[in-house]
Formats: C-alpha cells, sequence, structure tokens
C-alpha cells in the first residue's frame, strides 16, 4: 500500500512523496519531532510497485463540490431572485422588476460580474439565516459588464453598473451599502468606464447598529464611538465623475435624499412614469415641521419633468434601459450601418411665407440618421431643442431654437437648458451642431425676473470656450445678440456658419427695426391703409438687406446652402476635425448638474 508521509513547515503541511518506486524498509522519525535540512526521513529499497490501485485512488470527480464550495454557491444562490419569490411578487405588484432583472436587461448577456454580491446588511440583531434570507448584498447589486457590446468592442463597451435592491430595506444606504457603491465609483474614475445607476430608494438608512439583541440596551456608548454619518466618500467620489466619464441615472419609484442626491449628479435623468424624486421623503419631510405628506405627493413626475430635473421620461423600466443604451451609444463611438431619409425634404421644410411657424424638430428627424434623435428635456426650456443624433453614424448634439414658443427667443431656462448641453458635449469631445433661427434674447420686466441677464450670458461664456467643433446652420431668423449666443458669441467662431435660403440678419427683427426707425414717418401718415401699405413696403426693403443672399454676399455667413447639403457641409467638418487623445485629467473639471 502507500506510506504518506506529511511535514509541517510555517504552518502549511507538506506531503512528501518518493522519487521512485519501491518499499520503505525504515522511517527515522516520530510524529511530532522537528526536523532541519539534511535530515533523513525515509529509507527505501527501489523495486517495481503495482501502482494501479494507486492511480485509482488519484482520480478527480470534476462535479464533484467539495463543503467549502458548496457553502459559497448556496450562500450566492440566496441572493438570486429564485431565492426571494416573496420580494420578487411584491415588485410584481407594483408593476416594477427587481433590481437584478434590470441589471441583467442592461447588459449584454453573461457580461456582469458582480462585485461584494454575498455582502450582508449588518446590525439587524437577527440571527444570520435570516440576515441571508432578507437582507442580501445590504441592497446594492453593482459590478462590470458590457452594454452595447454587439456595436462597439472591448473595453469601449465595458461599463459600471449599479443598483439600489428596493426590495432590501427600501434601498437604502448603509454601513455595507455605501463602501459598495464607493468601489464602484473608485473603479469607473480610476480605468474612465461610464457608470449607470438604478437609484430607487429612501436615502441614508436610519434603525441598524443600535438595535436591541436578546432583550437587552444596546450598548450606547459604543454606538456614539461608531456614530459617523457625515464622513461617507460616496457623494465627493461620485462628484469627481462628472466630466470624466458618462454618468447616466435610472429612476422608477420612490428616490429620497441620499438616493436622489447620487441621481441628481447623473449627467442625464431617465425617469419612469411612476417615480417620485425628492431630497427628502415623508418622514424628512414631517420631522423638519413642514407637514404630512404620502411618497407620492412628494418629486411626482408631473413637477419634475417640466422643471428640467428629468431629462428623459419614459414609460417603464423596460423603456428606461432602451434609452439608456442609445444614451451610452453616443459617447462609445461610430457605428457603421445607418440609413437617412431623403435630404431634398429640407427644402420644404420652412414655408416661404416668413410668418408661418414649423416644426424644429421635424427638421432634426430628417437631417439625422433615421432613428438616430435622442432628445433630452424636452417639455423644458420649450424655446431650445437639446438632442443627440446620428450624420453618417457619427455621434453629434444638437441646439435648436424653437419658433413655436416665444417665436424662438432666448429665455433663462432655454439658455441654462442650452449651455449645460454644451458642457456635456465639451466634456466628451461631441461635436455640435446649432440650428438657429431666433428673433434674439427674450425681452420685457417679466423675463428680467428671471435673471435673464446672467442665464443668458452662459451661452456666450462657454459657446467661446468650446474646444469642440460646432457648427451653425441659420434656418430663418439671426437677430441680434440671440443669434450671436447660437453661434459661440460671433459667426466666424463656429467651424462654418451657414444660412438656408429662407435665413435673415440683423441687430434684430425687421418689423421692430421698422416700428422704431420708421416711427414719426409711419405715425405722419392719417390714412390706416396707407399707413400699414408703407410698414410692408419698408419691412420688404428691410428683408431684401437682410436675407441670406446679401448676408452671403457680405461674407457675413460661409455660404447659402441648399437645405439638401446640409449634411455634406457636416460631414466634411466631422472629417477635418481630429479628436485629441484622452487627457491625464479631466478635459472640463465637472459638467453642472442644472
Amino acid at each position: 500500500g502507500q506510506q504518506l508521509l506529511v511535514m509541517e513547515a510555517m504552518k502549511m503541511e507538506h506531503v512528501i512523496r518518493a522519487t521512485a518506486s519501491g518499499e520503505v524498509k525504515r522511517i527515522d522519525v516520530e510524529p511530532g519531532d522537528t526536523v532541519y535540512e539534511g535530515h533523513a526521513l525515509v529509507y527505501m529499497e527501489e523495486g517495481e510497485v503495482d501502482l494501479a490501485e494507486v492511480a485509482a485512488d488519484e482520480e478527480v470527480d470534476l462535479d464533484a463540490i467539495r463543503p467549502d464550495l458548496a457553502e459559497v454557491l448556496d450562500r450566492h444562490w440566496h441572493t438570486t431572485d429564485e431565492a426571494r419569490p416573496d420580494a420578487v411578487e411584491k415588485r410584481r405588484k407594483t408593476g416594477q422588476r427587481t433590481a437584478r432583472e434590470n441589471v441583467e436587461d442592461l447588459c449584454d448577456p453573461g457580461s456582469f460580474v458582480e462585485h461584494g454580491t454575498i455582502t450582508l446588511t449588518p446590525g439587524t440583531g437577527l440571527p444570520l439565516e435570516e440576515v441571508v434570507r432578507k437582507f442580501p448584498g445590504d441592497g446594492m447589486v453593482c459590478g462590470v459588464g458590457t452594454i452595447n457590446g454587439d456595436l462597439f468592442p472591448e473595453p469601449t463597451s465595458r461599463s459600471v453598473v449599479l443598483s439600489y435592491d428596493y426590495t432590501v430595506l427600501a434601498g437604502t444606504q448603509g454601513a455595507i451599502n455605501h463602501p459598495k457603491t464607493d468601489r464602484m465609483l473608485e473603479l469607473a474614475e480610476k480605468w474612465r468606464m461610464p457608470m449607470v445607476f438604478f437609484t430607487e430608494g429612501g436615502g441614508g438608512r436610519a434603525g441598524t447598529g443600535g438595535r436591541r439583541e436578546g432583550g437587552k440596551a444596546p450598548d450606547e456608548a459604543r454606538d456614539l464611538g461608531a456614530y459617523r454619518p457625515l464622513d461617507t466618500p460616496t457623494f465627493a467620489t461620485m462628484g469627481r465623475l462628472s466630466g470624466l466619464v458618462p454618468m447616466v441615472g435610472i429612476n422608477s419609484g420612490r428616490c429620497f435624499a441620499g438616493n436622489a442626491s447620487l441621481l441628481g449628479m447623473c449627467d442625464v435623468i431617465i425617469a419612469t412614469a411612476n417615480s417620485n424624486i425628492g431630497m427628502g421623503g415623508p418622514a424628512m419631510v414631517e420631522g423638519g415641521g413642514l407637514g404630512v405628506f404620502a411618497p407620492e405627493e412628494i418629486g411626482p413626475m408631473d413637477v419634475q419633468v417640466p422643471n428640467g430635473t428629468v431629462d428623459i421620461a419614459v414609460k417603464d423600466e423596460e423603456e428606461a434601459v432602451r434609452v439608456a443604451k442609445q444614451y451610452l451609444s453616443y459617447f462609445q463611438g461610430p457605428i457603421k450601418d445607418w440609413d437617412c431619409p431623403d435630404q431634398r425634404l429640407l427644402r420644404r421644410a420652412v414655408p416661404e411665407n416668413r410668418l408661418r411657424m414649423y416644426n424644429v424638430r421635424d427638421v432634426i428627424h430628417t437631417m439625422a440618421d433615421a432613428g438616430s434623435v435622442l432628445e433630452l428635456r424636452p417639455q423644458f426650456g420649450l424655446g431650445m431643442v437639446t438632442a443627440f443624433i446620428r450624420i453618417e453614424g457619427r455621434s453629434i448634439g444638437v441646439i435648436a431654437n424653437n419658433p413655436a414658443h416665444l417665436a424662438g427667443a432666448v429665455d433663462s431656462d432655454g439658455s441654462d437648458k442650452a449651455a449645460r448641453f454644451m458642457q456635456l458635449l465639451d466634456a466628451f469631445d461631441i461635436p455640435l451642431l446649432v440650428l438657429c433661427d431666433t428673433p434674439g434674447m427674450m425681452v420685457g420686466p417679466e423675463v428680467e425676473k428671471t435673471a435673464l441677464v446672467r442665464h443668458c450670458s452662459r451661452l456666450f461664456v462657454i459657446g467661446a470656450n468650446l474646444t469642440i467643433p460646432h457648427m451653425t446652420i441659420v434656418l430663418r431668423k439671426a437677430y441680434g445678440l440671440g443669434a450671436q449666443a447660437m453661434a459661440g458669441g460671433s459667426f466666424k467662431e463656429p467651424f462654418f456658419a451657414v444660412a438656408w435660403p429662407t435665413g435673415e440678419f440683423g441687430g434684430m427683427g425687421l418689423e421692430g427695426q421698422v416700428k422704431l426707425g420708421f416711427r414719426n414717418e409711419l405715425a405722419s401718415i392719417e390714412d390706416p391703409q396707407e399707413r400699414q401699405r408703407r410698414y410692408e413696403e419698408l419691412v420688404a426693403r428691410a428683408y431684401e438687406r437682410g436675407k441670406a443672399l446679401s448676408a452671403g454676399t457680405a461674407f457675413q455667413v460661409d455660404d447659402v446652402i441648399d437645405p439638401a447639403d446640409s449634411r455634406r457641409w457636416v460631414t466634411s467638418a466631422l472629417s477635418s476635425y481630429r479628436k485629441p487623445p484622452p487627457p491625464h485629467d479631466k478635459k472640463r473639471r465637472n459638467v453642472d448638474t442644472w
């Protein structure tokens, strides 16, 4: 048979094996002996030995699960939805998916590698078996996976994904939950991976760590010594990601306090119709003596969408995930396969009647690759349209005046919306296309109450400091400071500034020029019909001086073009642009949250 000799050294056991076949004749050590280098252990006589029995003993069953592995696999299983049917059923009653279902839908199949899977919620005072069953992961599912891997190769498609798990203590932030979040944010920062965050949850967690155990009161001295609510690095770490990597926040259901803070730091907020988002939930509001409210009364979507908090409103989590994938794609690079509408449609996009309203979104959808338009904040800052599109597969940001709101005049909300979008594009080297149709800055006592002087100036300051190519196409009106703001401060600032034949240029609107410049002459004409005739004649003369063809002749713009050639001008500019290598540090220190 076999003789087994085991030697212990430095707390490790080493099996001593014979170097040849034979029989053991003498053993010079006893169990427990201390031996030194050169000490003889066993004397053998070489000879032929039948090793058949030895070989049989050494066969390994690759499917066998050892007890230590079985314990780990069991703990992992308890984190799955399959192990928690009651929790899954609660989500079904609210029409929502579980955290793991959302993550699996977002990431490419089989690509998500979870971190901190078997962590548990501490300080509950409950038996381990109950904590394993009720509080897996301390309410946080997080890891790294690929998104849009079918379009973009790794590492471009690799992203950090985090999701609060509302089935565990309402997705609140706890003692292990925060360090897990920090760990993932640090990975995103160090390796420059985009981050997607599902933020549903109630904010900072209260009530764990000081609960009664075995009927005894908690150790107050111990609890006081461990009470450190304000030194978690999560919020600072999250803030440093701004401008470094794309940050996508997705919310479904209730999102309050700390969870809402992290959501608010994201570049884009995608929220479902059942979302309630607020810096304080009902308990905090009541605790502040501000009244008693149901969760549904705090930050519903009919408030948070028109006020600009939510960038993209969606129906449910399935649509939210689809939109998140599309949003991320603009930052992941160009795509090869694309198609576009017949560009001759643009020739009729702006009516010949210069006073007739039209839909600028139709212009954007016609100019862009088919199916590539994703608009942000459509119900906020109504005078501006901000959207991501693709032209010949390449990502572009579009800012357009909306003539359906204040005739396209620039107001405070529109300025903030456009200026912040410029920062986002500049931070990640995505070119900007501006579609200009504005009578200028909005004026009057009411708009000045909104601090327009400060807000609209953001367009000049940010526009003049962009490092990306920005291109301006004048669709119709280009008047005054509003038009200059849309062009980055000057029509010589963009890579190109061109106009469609419908373009109009001037220091202010034509009608305003005539009314002010010829006020006395018009007032002296007593016959109303004659006065109107003279007024229209003066407007026509002003239009002749300021029409696109005249602006092109004076080289106020680079050219007046066939609208059907708009994409050609854009692609020519993009082909001339060499995207700089990623800087060692962030290109922009941060992107405004507003």
